[in-house]
C-alpha cells in the first residue's frame, strides 16, 4: 500500500505534514516521487534567524497544535509526541509553538513534559485570547483579552509548560472589545515580573499592529502564510519589514495540501475543518492542484520533496520569516527540518515565482465563521 492509498484509508495527515523524505522509506513504500536521498540531509538544522530585535530562533520551528488531537479527531500517542519534540530539538529546532486553545490546555502540557530537560535551550511561544474557562478548559463563546484574564491565563500556562517564563506570548486573535493598549499594558506588567519575555499578535488588523508596537515593540506577527495562501504579502509582511517585526507563518504547508497529500479524490473525516474549506471543495480542488504539480516538478529538480520546496520558498522571502510546520509524524518532522538546505538561485526563484504566480487559487482559506476573527482592529482606548 502506497502513501496515497494509506491516506485514503485512514484520512489525511495532520496540518504541516509532508511526504516521507527518507530514502529507505520512499523505496519501501514505492512512492512515485522520483526523489533521491540528498547526502546533506543528514546534517541538523543549523541556520538561525531573528524575530524582532533580539529573539534568535532556528530557521524552522515546530508547531505542536495537533499533538493532542489531529484534524481527523484521533488522539496521537503521547509518548511518541514527546519523542518527536525531543528529536526536533536534537535536530536543531529551537522554536516550539503552542496555545492554550489547543486541547484546550493539553498541547501546552505535552510540550512542557517533553522539553523539561532542555527548557533553557529553546524558545517557547504560546497564545492566549479565546474565551476559555481557566478551571474547566471549556470553550466559551467569543474572545477574552481583558487584562485580568490575560494574567490568569499566563499563570496557567506557566504551570502547564513547567516553566517560569514564556519566551514569546501571542494574542491569538484581536479582541474587538478591548483596546490593544490595555492588552499590551497587561503584557508589560507580566514582563516586569519576568513571566513574559516577548510578545506578538496573530491574524491582527494592520492599525492594531501599529498601535501595539507604539505601546511596546512587537517581536513577531503570526498569520497563515504559504504558497496556498499569500494574503499577508499585501499588508502585513510589508508592515513587519517597516517596523522591524518578525513573521511566523502558521500552516506553512497549506494544511498538508502543498505536500501532495491531498488530491481530487481525497475525503475528509468528520470534524476535519478542511472538509468545510471551499479551497478543498470538489469544484475547486482540481484547479488548485496545478500548484502541487509545480511543486512536484521543482521537487524533482531540486532533489527534495514538495513540502521542502514550499518551506524553502517561505525562507527565501525574508530573512526574518520563520515557518512553524506542525506534524504528528516523526518522518515528516525530520523532512521539514531539512528544508533550509534547499536553496534557490536568483534565477530559479524568479522562474519558480513566475510559474506559481500564474495559478489563481480558488476558494476561501477558512470558513466564514472562522475568518471573521482575522484582520480585526482593536477598539480605540477612551480617554478618561
Amino acid at each position: 500500500m502506497n502513501r496515497r492509498d494509506i491516506l485514503k484509508t485512514v484520512g489525511l495527515a495532520a496540518a504541516g505534514t509532508a511526504l516521507l523524505p527518507l530514502d529507505s522509506l520512499t523505496k519501501a513504500a514505492n512512492l512515485d516521487l522520483n526523489i533521491s536521498k540528498n547526502k546533506n540531509f543528514d546534517d541538523i538544522l543549523s541556520s538561525r534567524r531573528k524575530l524582532g530585535k533580539s529573539l534568535e530562533v532556528s530557521a524552522i520551528g515546530l508547531g505542536v497544535q495537533n499533538m493532542s488531537r489531529t484534524y481527523q479527531t484521533t488522539i496521537p500517542n503521547r509518548a511518541e509526541m514527546h519523542n518527536i519534540i525531543r528529536k526536533a530539538f536534537d535536530n536543531g529546532i529551537t522554536l516550539f509553538d503552542a496555545a492554550e486553545a489547543y486541547g484546550p490546555f493539553e498541547v501546552e502540557k505535552i510540550l512542557g513534559e517533553a522539553v523539561s530537560s532542555f527548557r533553557d535551550k529553546i524558545v517557547i511561544e504560546t497564545k492566549f485570547g479565546w474565551n476559555i474557562d481557566q478551571k474547566t478548559g471549556k470553550r466559551l463563546p467569543g474572545l477574552n483579552s481583558k487584562p485580568e484574564h490575560i494574567k490568569l491565563v499566563v499563570e496557567g500556562m506557566l504551570k502547564r509548560l513547567r516553566t517560569d517564563r514564556i519566551d514569546l506570548l501571542f494574542q491569538h486573535r484581536v479582541d474587538p472589545e478591548v483596546p490593544i493598549e490595555d492588552v499590551v499594558g497587561a503584557i508589560k506588567d507580566l514582563m516586569k515580573e519576568g513571566k513574559v519575555l516577548h510578545y506578538g499578535l496573530s491574524e491582527p488588523g494592520a492599525e492594531t499592529v501599529r498601535r501595539a508596537h507604539k505601546t511596546h515593540p512587537v517581536t513577531a506577527i503570526q498569520n497563515e502564510y504559504s504558497l496556498l495562501w499569500r494574503g499577508p504579502e499585501e499588508t502585513i509582511i510589508p508592515l513587519c519589514e517597516e517596523l522591524g517585526i518578525g513573521f511566523v507563518p502558521w500552516s506553512p504547508l497549506g494544511v498538508g495540501f502543498l505536500t501532495g497529500a491531498i488530491d481530487a479524490n481525497t475525503g475528509f473525516a468528520p470534524g476535519d475543518i478542511r472538509g468545510i474549506e471551499s479551497r478543498f471543495s470538489k469544484e475547486n480542488i482540481p484547479h488548485n492542484l496545478a500548484l502541487v504539480d509545480v511543486l512536484k516538478k521543482w521537487a524533482i529538480k531540486k532533489n527534495a520533496t514538495s513540502g521542502q520546496i514550499s518551506l524553502a520558498w517561505l525562507l527565501a522571502q525574508k530573512p526574518w520569516i520563520v515557518p512553524i510546520p506542525g506534524t504528528t509524524q516523526m518522518a515528516h518532522m525530520l523532512e521539514n527540518s531539512k528544508a533550509e538546505q534547499v536553496k534557490f538561485t536568483g534565477d530559479e526563484l524568479k522562474q519558480f515565482n513566475t510559474e506559481v504566480n500564474g495559478i489563481k487559487i480558488l476558494g476561501e482559506r477558512l470558513p466564514a465563521a472562522v475568518l471573521q476573527f482575522s484582520n480585526v482592529e482593536a477598539p480605540l482606548k477612551k480617554n478618561n
